[in-house]
């Protein structure tokens, strides 16, 4: 399927766009972050990841009348039933600290404060549609199962990075240097699943 070849990322944030952008450079596709384009940021009333996705990658195709790719990401604690997940920005604030990464992991922390059971996951589900009604939107998430640490270690990441111990590479996400943390980040693997997805469906020559 030929489609235009500028793609509209419903994020305002610069790194996430100059990261994608790396990665879809192969696919000779240009990434725009809605904001160039005037476009506000979408609501967010879903439960699960997809639907959040979804609904800001059609709000911004809506907008700007072309193809477009959004992403909803969080922290999934298995103690917890899945929780924040779609909620994990503001996890400090269900408990009466001001929204920020360091106040959710120190309200984290707190929470899980004697539980055995520390499983969790980071998950991030990318969804990109050709057309504000396509009926087809690719749908590509990634999963990166570890534990929550007693306490941060590391210095490097963001977000739940100090706490988010991997197994595979016996450390937290911010002990890695940020380039093997990207490679194996659950928004690293869902942007290259979204890559194969899209270099199959949309981009694939006859």
């Amino acid at each position: 399927m030929s489609v235009a070849q500028t793609l509209v990322l419903a994020s305002n944030n610069a790194g996430k766009l100059a990261e994608l952008q790396a990665m879809f450079e192969p696919l000779g596709v240009r990434l725009v972050r809605q904001a160039e384009l005037g476009i506000p940021e979408a609501p967010e009333p879903h439960r699960t990841f997809v639907e959040n996705a979804l609904a800001k990658a059609r709000h911004a195709s809506v907008a700007s009348g072309l193809p477009a790719m959004a992403d909803d990401a969080g922290l999934c604690v298995d103690a917890f039933g899945g929780q924040p997940g779609v909620d994990t920005a503001y996890y400090a604030t269900r408990f009466g600290y001001e929204k920020g990464d360091h106040n959710n992991v120190k309200a984290l922390l707190e929470q899980m404060q004697g539980m055995t059971n520390r499983r969790a996951a980071l998950v991030s589900t990318l969804v990109a549609v050709r057309s504000a009604d396509d009926p087809e939107p690719l749908v590509a998430t990634g999963r990166v199962s570890g534990r929550i640490t007693e306490t941060p270690v590391g210095d490097n990441g963001f977000g739940f990075d100090p706490v988010m111990w991997v197994p595979s590479f016996g450390q937290t996400f911010a002990q890695l240097p940020t380039e093997v943390k990207n490679a194996h980040s659950h928004r690293g693997k869902a942007a290259r699943a979204m890559l194969e997805l899209m270099r199959e469906r949309w981009y694939a020559h006859d």
